[in-house]
């Protein structure tokens, strides 16, 4: 957080504070689906929808009552809690690929559902007026710096669980469900535990958007890249530890803006596809992995 607040004092490229939400928020998602996805091994195909509510949540708010942008962070993220605790329910008897699709089906659901949402925009979007006075002379700037602070307290979050009892009994339902249960493994609770505290991380990480872009539509918010990337981040970098997420979503983050700037936005899931099956054939464990298995020889 420090090192955001410095870097946001220093002047340098604009564009620098732009690439550096960017790269942030990826790791905020990163993190977020890591939790449910990585520990819990219940692959979450429906980040767009996640992070497109706590956007539009945000949305709404503006439109209403015009909270600060704390307010807008926090429920985002409880909105997309909740989204994440019925989801829990919802599928508590599916697994594996099953599980997955009803995450991508909840998804295109609930993006037919703002794309007739007139309030908010629907299919045509909406402009969002970022308020006045902001911090640091540049609400970009401020932006970059919530994320710093954002992304950092996921990453806590997250290192907080893996090192709990709560990571141990996440990573026997990830292991084997029914032996988990069988050891009197709380399978039920941990499953809600992982699917709420990531739907909570990924509407926090969507509620700034709005801000951020200044014109939001339905097809921005609920982009497949969202989609792609929290997949693609965490198995680049690995799954069973905090740190994965993190390493792969700074290195896919960079070289996606570096794409962007010298190549074109839409080779962006071009070279995320070519990364991810480069890793799953080379380094199927990620890059912690194959650290690991390089100092093992």
């Amino acid at each position: 957080m420090a090192a955001g607040i410095v870097l946001a004092l220093l002047k340098v490229n604009p564009y620098i504070y732009f690439a550096g939400y960017v790269i942030l928020q990826y790791v905020l998602i990163a993190t977020a689906w890591n939790i449910l996805g990585g520990y819990a091994g219940y692959v979450n195909f429906g980040t767009p929808a996640f992070f497109a509510l706590g956007a539009y949540t945000a949305v709404f708010l503006i439109r209403t009552v015009t909270p600060p942008l704390p307010v807008l962070i926090l429920a985002g993220g409880l909105v997309a809690a909740l989204l994440g605790l019925a989801i829990g329910y919802l599928t508590l008897r599916l697994r594996g690929t099953f599980f997955s699709i009803a995450t991508l089906a909840l998804s295109v659901v609930l993006q037919t559902v703002i794309m007739n949402w007139e309030f908010v925009g629907g299919s045509r979007g909406l402009s969002v007026l970022r308020p006045p006075g902001a911090p640091f002379g540049n609400y970009v700037v401020f932006l970059f710096t919530v994320m710093t602070g954002l992304a950092v307290g996921a990453v806590l979050v997250a290192r907080f669980i893996e090192r709990s009892w709560i990571g141990r009994g996440l990573a026997a339902l990830r292991d084997n469900e029914e032996a988990a249960e069988c050891m009197g493994v709380p399978t039920l609770r941990l499953k809600l535990f992982a699917t709420t505290i990531s739907g909570f991380l990924l509407g926090v990480a969507g509620a700034p958007f709005p801000y951020y872009v200044t014109f939001i539509e339905p097809n921005s918010a609920f982009a497949l890249d969202y989609a792609v990337n929290a997949l693609a981040m965490p198995m680049i970098g690995g799954t069973t530890s905090w740190v994965g997420p993190v390493i792969g979503a700074v290195l896919l983050g960079s070289a996606s803006q570096v794409a962007i700037v010298t190549i074109s936005s839409e080779m962006n899931l071009f070279i995320v596809g070519v990364v991810l099956v480069a890793f799953v054939v080379l380094a199927p464990e990620g890059i912690l992995g194959l650290v690991r298995r390089l100092r093992g020889r």
